[in-house]
């Protein structure tokens, strides 16, 4: 088969590799469908030190199941399917409490012998608690909002659930890339009434608006901090959710929330210290957030997207084939391409 492969900044390359075969009773392999390239393969992107083996690429796919180990009885080849971004087996104590992306036996794609997604197939380990199966055909015009669901929707989501986000409620996102653009439609969904999208791309702050965004913030640092407390009368907002992982936008986050407010970061940190000492103490501030268990949220999700109530396949603004896929991380790192698609 053929798939993406990183050997260092800058430099991925589309190689033959060995087909994915079953290896224990618990595999499937799935032909992939649909791909994608995500925000966070960018840092590895922009600073992986280059590699003899290099790395297979990609964590998001929906494909057809082709073939099943024996102890797999959940889905069967044939059968379409998502998956989140990591695999699981979604019955130890951790999986059992929603934290799927803990799982005791679970693990990456990509990694540790494990295919990437951005191939014409991949070997899953632990199906049975992995996978979903797709009430839809293999051409069904709803597969990229149901490609968002093995990570960009399910991580929206995760942050304004851990942000607390409640009806009536104002709400800031920063940053409007897809899990930033994921997070309006998730705050929208749970009844925020007033969400500030902040983001200089034009493009995709329009798309936010459409989400559900009620203000756009274009200013930055004290600026920007100013220019939310305006919109919210002075205070602030009830949450804020930090999706880029800078420590400016953390500082941000922490200058526009109101006292007794929540931000929820999903960001990956690029920083190692944050203003976390008495002032933070003195407001009531929480701070939550941290890697999506998207597994937990894919069934809640699910019935939103089916019922096209939700459209977070939007996000994808380029398709392209798996020959595209090296020009499409650097689309995306010149900001040229919000997120791109691969279609097999």
């Amino acid at each position: 088969m053929r798939a993406a492969v990183m050997y260092g900044a800058g430099d991925v390359r589309i190689e033959d590799r060995p087909d994915p075969k079953i290896h224990q009773p618990s595999d499937a392999v799935v032909r992939t469908v649909r791909s994608c390239v995500c925000g966070s393969d960018l840092w590895p992107y922009a600073s992986m030190p280059a590699s003899d083996t290099g790395r297979p690429m990609g964590h998001e796919f929906l494909g057809v199941v082709e073939e099943t180990g024996s102890d797999v009885s959940h889905v069967k080849p044939g059968d379409l399917v998502v998956t989140p971004f990591t695999y699981c087996d979604n019955t130890c104590d951790y999986c059992r409490m929603g934290l799927q992306s803990s799982c005791r036996n679970g693990g990456r794609y990509g990694v540790d012998g494990v295919d990437g997604g951005q191939g014409e197939a991949v070997r899953v380990p632990l199906a049975d608690g992995t996978l979903v199966k797709l009430p839809v055909d293999a051409d069904s015009e709803l597969l990229p909002a149901l490609l968002a669901l093995s990570d960009v929707m399910g991580t929206g989501h995760h942050g304004a659930t851990t942000a607390g986000v409640r009806r009536g409620e104002s709400v800031l996102v920063i940053g409007d890339g897809a899990v930033g653009l994921s997070a309006v439609i998730a705050a929208k969904r749970l009844g925020a009434e007033q969400i500030v999208l902040m983001g200089r791309h034009i493009d995709r702050t329009d798309l936010g608006r459409e989400f559900g965004a009620t203000d756009v913030v274009a200013e930055r640092g004290e600026e920007g901090v100013a220019r939310v407390r305006d919109l919210t009368g002075g205070d602030g907002v009830d949450r804020a959710i930090e999706a880029v992982g800078a420590r400016q936008t953390l500082d941000t986050a922490f200058g526009a929330v109101r006292d007794g407010g929540t931000i929820s970061r999903l960001g990956m940190p690029q920083y190692g210290e944050g203003p976390v000492g008495g002032g933070m103490i003195m407001r009531n501030i929480t701070l939550t957030g941290g890697v999506s268990p998207a597994r937990a949220y894919i069934d809640e999700l699910l019935p939103d997207v089916l019922s096209g109530t939700i459209e977070p396949g939007r996000v994808f603004d380029h398709t392209v084939t798996l020959d595209d896929v090296p020009g499409s991380y650097q689309d995306m790192a010149d900001r040229r391409v919000l997120k791109a698609l691969i279609s097999f």
